[in-house]
């Protein structure tokens, strides 16, 4: 009978253990659903708790407004104080990935930084700022923002195997737009070499490509390496407005494996770093 016991409670435990391994499995997941699903998991005046994939920072949040994303606002001051700390106390436009918490679980995001517009809550936050999920589009376009999709496909687990997967052309839009964002993440896993992307990044205040030609697919085929033509704008600290009119290379090792830019190459044709 004694044995018998044993082995009831001993059950009884690993079901339980089982049982709890899979609910904690289903509350990690990390979700990309479309912003259509969102839209409706989030309604108007919905609040949640948006946290910072990068630092873990966590603040409460209330959404205002918005049809192409959520327009939200921080709950309290308090709120707003964590939010600025995020952003190293200084508002700014740069994407960050981030996780949005709610009642319905946990889903892949992206936010900026800036207060804009009207703002109706007591909370030290001039204004709202935005929130973007899978598919959202800004207010202007019909199309996502191409840094907010990055920041989004970071938070999801999902960006690797993106920028594994696409083609040399919007990878080079992906490693613009790394730069930009200040996302060492972001740059060191499509450059071709391993840089010191903390000390550089703060000398590039702005970038954006204003041309590109694009080669059909056809005429990449296996090729090892590609050079793409580009017209770029930067914004480079201490010197002002720059216009860099060039080519970005690009190399991989096998034809079925991920482009790769030659950052020094590029780095050094901007006079950005200087190679011994």
């Amino acid at each position: 009978m004694y044995k018998i016991k044993i082995l009831i409670m001993t059950l009884i435990f690993l079901a339980f253990t089982c049982v709890s391994t899979d609910a904690k499995t289903v509350s990690d997941k990390i979700n990309m659903p479309q912003w259509e699903e969102v839209n409706e998991i989030l309604p108007r005046y919905s609040k949640f708790t948006v946290m910072d994939l990068e630092t873990g920072l966590k603040f409460r949040v209330q959404r205002r407004a918005g049809s192409n994303h959520a327009d939200v606002q921080p709950l309290t001051s308090k709120d707003t104080a964590v939010m600025k700390k995020i952003y190293n106390g200084k508002w700014s436009w740069k994407r960050r990935a981030i996780i949005v918490i709610s009642e319905d679980g946990k889903i892949a995001a992206s936010m900026h930084g800036m207060p804009h517009g009207g703002g109706a809550l007591k909370n030290n936050f001039p204004g709202h700022f935005c929130i973007h999920f899978y598919g959202s589009t800004t207010h202007r376009t019909n199309f996502m923002d191409l840094s907010h999709k990055l920041m989004i496909l970071k938070s999801a687990g999902k960006l690797e195997k993106y920028l594994e997967q696409t083609d040399p052309y919007d990878l080079v839009n992906a490693y613009i737009a790394g730069i930009k964002q200040q996302d060492s993440y972001i740059i060191s896993f499509i450059s071709l070499q391993e840089l010191e992307w903390s000390k550089l990044l703060p000398e590039i205040e702005n970038i954006s490509i204003s041309r590109m030609e694009v080669l059909p697919a056809e005429d990449v085929g296996d090729q090892l390496s590609l050079s793409v033509p580009v017209e770029i704008n930067l914004q480079i600290k201490g010197k002002g407005g720059v216009r860099f009119n060039g080519e970005i290379m690009l190399v991989r090792f096998m034809a079925n494996e991920q482009w790769k830019v030659d950052s020094i190459r590029f780095l050094k044709d901007n006079n950005l770093m200087i190679i011994n």
